[in-house]
């Protein structure tokens, strides 16, 4: 720039530093002047990331507070992030729904939304692959330092095994059960029936009357199955009713559940030693490629995706094996509550919300109904479920 200028005929001056640059050894000073500020931009920067570096391996969050966070600065001066609501709640709600294989990740960022998310679509995308929220701070790559991630000081939102089953599922590597649809009001069964007659799924719509709008679940083929969504409804709501524990039986209910619940959590040292023995395999495959190293079998590269790929692996079974190790919970209130919800299944049902009833038969009827025209069938009931009906009804008149 300065060569243009006095190709111009401008010869520019600095008042702090001034220069003759019509002796040829000044410009030595003014390399100096000018590389000096290069450098000290170049050693601060330099500084900056260092700092930013030690800060998150220390499990410190260095940035705008992710969704459902807040920055706060602590009494000590150290800036640290902390739940948001509601914005914390729909995060976790949102982990939780997409971990169910049941929804897309599409429908749950709409219904998240709705319920007051403040982000976009691809904003969700990444806040769902963010290992922030099961108290994980990413340390991207540096140099010769691989990525790796480090325990956050702030408070998670999800568990680990949460957050992993979800990439799982994002990245295609678990099996989805299939997305659940949202109806009407009108229309609660709609997804959950198939045809008599030709086996297909049924849709749902409105005819219009002359003074109002009549529903009805038909099928989309040639079939003609065709009922009124007022009596199919009516139907499943007399099933539930037979479902109800009769007076009396609430005690055996609890009793039944507190077994299954026991019995499923003896199984969890069964699954603590296979966790750890995946963990040790994995441990050893890494020690044999190191050997393969030293002796010249193997090439860095080759043991560098091998560790990286082993370390991925490890982190992940060492989330579940802390799951694994949880001690036993008290399922006394929760148990209390949910005999009192099966003792009034029926209304609640009845007088509940859309979100509500589908949850209701989702979780009772594990495959689809059809509707003869006057009941409802099935192949098969939820496990406990049957074997709450099996307690009311067969052995309602045996006295032991």
């Amino acid at each position: 720039m300065i060569s243009i200028l006095r190709n111009l005929e401008i010869e520019p001056q600095a008042i702090e530093q001034p220069l003759d640059l019509t002796i040829p050894e000044n410009k030595l000073m003014l390399a100096i002047y000018l590389s000096t500020p290069e450098v000290e931009n170049d050693r601060r920067a330099l500084n900056v990331i260092n700092g930013m570096r030690k800060a998150k391996k220390e499990g410190r969050w260095m940035a705008s507070a992710p969704i459902g966070y807040r920055n706060i600065t602590t009494e000590e001066g150290k800036k640290m992030i902390v739940p948001k609501e509601p914005q914390a709640g729909l995060i976790k709600y949102a982990f939780e729904k997409i971990a169910t294989g049941m929804f897309s990740t599409e429908l749950i960022w709409k219904v998240s939304k709705a319920n007051g998310l403040k982000c976009c679509k691809n904003n969700f995308l990444v806040t769902m692959r963010n290992p922030v929220y099961c108290g994980k701070i990413f340390i991207p790559k540096y140099k010769d330092e691989e990525s790796h991630l480090v325990t956050g000081q702030h408070q998670p939102l999800i568990s680990e095994q949460l957050y992993y089953e979800v990439q799982d599922i994002m990245d295609g590597r678990k099996k989805k059960r299939g997305t659940k649809i949202f109806s009407l009001d009108e229309l609660p069964l709609r997804g959950y029936l198939y045809c008599s007659k030709c086996t297909r799924l049924l849709t749902g719509s409105a005819s219009k009357g002359r003074n109002r709008y009549y529903y009805y679940y038909h099928c989309s083929s040639a079939c003609g199955y065709r009922y009124k969504a007022k009596d199919v409804n009516n139907a499943i709501l007399k099933d539930l009713k037979k479902l109800v524990p009769k007076p009396g039986m609430a005690e055996v209910c609890t009793r039944v559940v507190n077994e299954m619940y026991n019995s499923e959590f003896s199984q969890k040292g069964d699954n603590k030693r296979e966790i750890v023995a995946k963990i040790e395999t994995l441990n050893t495959r890494i020690k044999a490629a190191r050997g393969l190293l030293l002796n010249g079998d193997l090439d860095g590269t080759d043991y560098k995706s091998v560790k990286i790929e082993c370390e991925e692996q490890i982190v992940k079974l060492e989330s579940k094996l802390f799951e694994a190790s949880t001690p036993k919970v008290n399922i006394e209130t929760q148990l209390k509550n949910a005999v009192e919800v099966l003792l009034k299944l029926d209304l609640l049902y009845k007088n509940g919300k859309l979100s509500l009833k589908r949850e209701i038969i989702g979780s009772i009827f594990p495959e689809k109904l059809s509707f003869d025209g006057e009941q409802h069938r099935t192949t098969r009931l939820n496990e406990v479920v049957s074997i709450i009906c099996m307690i009311s009804n067969e052995l309602q008149s045996k006295k032991k």
